[in-house]
């Protein structure tokens, strides 16, 4: 004979005295960064927040709705299977030229180019493994970043011989921001000409 499990009615509450909103707690990183903190401080971790994925067949205005709700400047692009097939940043889908080819190789309107057509490839990008980079230091990503040129730092682990899985990503615009850099009126500090070459007259 099985016994009935018993549930309890919650006591609710007025909201009479309530008046903020709970935000998430600052990353230390954002406390006092500099060149030579661990690099792990900025990853944004995708087994602790869900990536922003988006299929490959979803149009170029509906990926920049998503970007502009979600306060992003990069998705990741997957296919009918759920699997990784490259990313898609505020660059191909604001800066225009990539959707214009689009538009021309396909001979298609604007309104029908999708992200997979735009995208930037997996086999054209790069990523740093898990391991590594809990070894680095801010500085380390500033190089990487400087000459590599890239926006986004990949990171993968979980590698085996069915491949790798994308773990997270660090933005440049994370680094400046860490690193309390005012592009308008920039530190004399040694790291901001590192910095600058990274991120100057790229949308952050």
């Amino acid at each position: 004979m099985t016994t009935e499990t018993v549930y309890n009615s919650l006591t609710l509450s007025g909201l009479e005295t309530v008046r903020d909103i709970a935000k998430p707690k600052a990353r230390t990183s954002e406390a006092a960064l500099d060149m030579d903190s661990p690099a792990i401080a900025l990853l944004t971790d995708f087994e602790a927040s869900r990536a922003q994925t988006v299929p490959s067949s979803t149009s170029a205005t509906q990926a920049i709705a998503i970007m502009k709700n979600n306060g992003v400047h990069m998705l990741l692009v997957i296919d009918s299977d759920g699997h990784f097939t490259g990313i898609v940043g505020a660059r191909q889908l604001f800066g225009g030229r990539a959707i214009t080819v689009a538009m021309n190789q396909y001979n298609i309107e604007r309104s029908e180019v999708t992200v997979d057509m735009v995208k930037v490839s997996r086999n054209d990008l790069h990523a740093l493994d898990f391991n590594r980079l809990e070894k680095a230091t801010l500085g380390d990503l500033v190089k990487t970043l400087k000459e590599s040129g890239d926006r986004h730092i990949l990171i993968k682990d979980s590698c085996d011989q069915n491949g790798c899985r994308i773990r997270g990503v660090i933005s440049a615009a994370d680094i400046t921001h860490a690193l309390g850099i005012d592009l308008d009126h920039p530190p004399e500090a040694h790291s901001f000409s590192a910095i600058c070459s990274v991120v100057l007259g790229h949308e952050l």
